[in-house]
């Protein structure tokens, strides 16, 4: 079994990371959403120094790509929204994506932050020269921070498999010591070709692929994805976006069926101790969420905010690992 943490301000100390190892932990996720690895190479200089003092001698590195999902851009301070409160969003304002202001129309959805927040569509305002302007209202309320993700409920926008960000980092994988790269919102076998044709351009066909599934159509499309992937994972917060949330945990048995019949390793992501962003103990929930999706016969649980921005990465990795051993245990 294998266990991940994201790298992050959180655990951005040597200290911390020597006992998220002794914790257990196998691995690590770095978001390209949020800069490049050369602009964020430091962070993997001291998961590494971490290693060696723990004797781990090769720590799994995962890079998430950036690929074909939408995100907000660059804020300079984060804020709070409430409901009922007007947003706009697009040129001076709400720095969203081109593609969303192309597609989005009155009555639209629009989802933030994995869901956290939702805005309701209630005015396009197409501008004479430059971008246009969406006008929204805050459904549900929250803290907005750059880079997180953005979703049109019902919608699947036309982006392409790799941005040219992907690329560079996918040039940089190996002297990195990346083991394995993370494309999200697959679609279909097209987007992990050209995954794979890019890994084998930069000399990198030992890194292996894992395939993210976080939309309808790469629920649909699984069983032509698995002879193209080397993981699959089941990326809970944006695949719950998809669908109305009490279909979400059918979806992910469904998955994890089609995998273990085909024998392909799969992953299981987002919110497993959530709670811990501020507590030091989960919820009994999350740890039965844990212990099922090994039970299921998940080659790998990941962490993501709970290492990457919680109050107690080294302590939620231990409830991680000590919750999916007794999984195994049982499985």
């Amino acid at each position: 079994m294998q266990y991940y943490g994201t790298l992050g301000p959180a655990c951005g100390q040597v200290a911390i990371l020597e006992k998220m190892f002794e914790a257990g932990m196998t691995g690590v996720r770095m978001n390209m959403s949020h800069g490049n690895l050369d602009e964020n190479g430091h962070w993997l200089e001291l998961l590494f120094e971490a290693a060696k003092l723990r004797h781990v001698e090769k720590p799994q590195v995962l890079i998430d790509l950036r690929g074909p999902e939408l995100r907000l851009g660059k804020l300079e301070n984060e804020f709070a929204v409430a409901e009922g409160e007007q947003v706009p969003m697009g040129e001076n304002a709400l720095p969203v994506p081109q593609m969303l202001l192309n597609y989005a129309v009155v009555g639209d959805h629009i989802l933030l932050d994995d869901g956290k927040l939702e805005f309701a569509v209630e005015e396009v305002v197409p501008a004479k020269t430059g971008n246009s302007t969406i006008y929204t209202r805050v459904l549900r309320g929250g803290m907005v921070k750059s880079g997180k993700s953005l979703a049109i409920v019902g919608k699947e926008l036309p982006m392409p498999t790799l941005t040219e960000s992907d690329l560079k980092n996918i040039g940089l994988a190996s002297q990195y010591g990346v083991t394995g790269v993370m494309q999200p919102f697959v679609r279909n076998k097209e987007d992990l070709l050209a995954v794979r044709a890019a890994l084998h351009e930069a000399g990198a066909d030992h890194i292996e692929i894992f395939a993210k599934i976080e939309n309808l159509q790469g629920v649909a499309a699984l069983e032509e994805l698995l002879p193209h992937c080397d993981h699959v994972v089941i990326a809970r917060g944006d695949l719950g976006n998809a669908m109305p949330l009490w279909l979400l945990p059918g979806v992910q048995k469904e998955i994890a069926a089609k995998c273990r019949a085909a024998g392909k390793p799969f992953m299981v992501v987002t919110q497993m101790l959530d709670s811990m962003h501020e507590r030091a103990v989960p919820t009994r929930a999350e740890v039965l969420d844990i212990y099922n999706a090994v039970l299921d016969g998940a080659a790998s649980l990941m962490l993501t905010g709970e290492t990457a921005a919680g109050k107690y990465p080294a302590e939620a990795m231990e409830y991680l690992v000590k919750t999916g051993e007794e999984g195994l245990k049982g499985r």
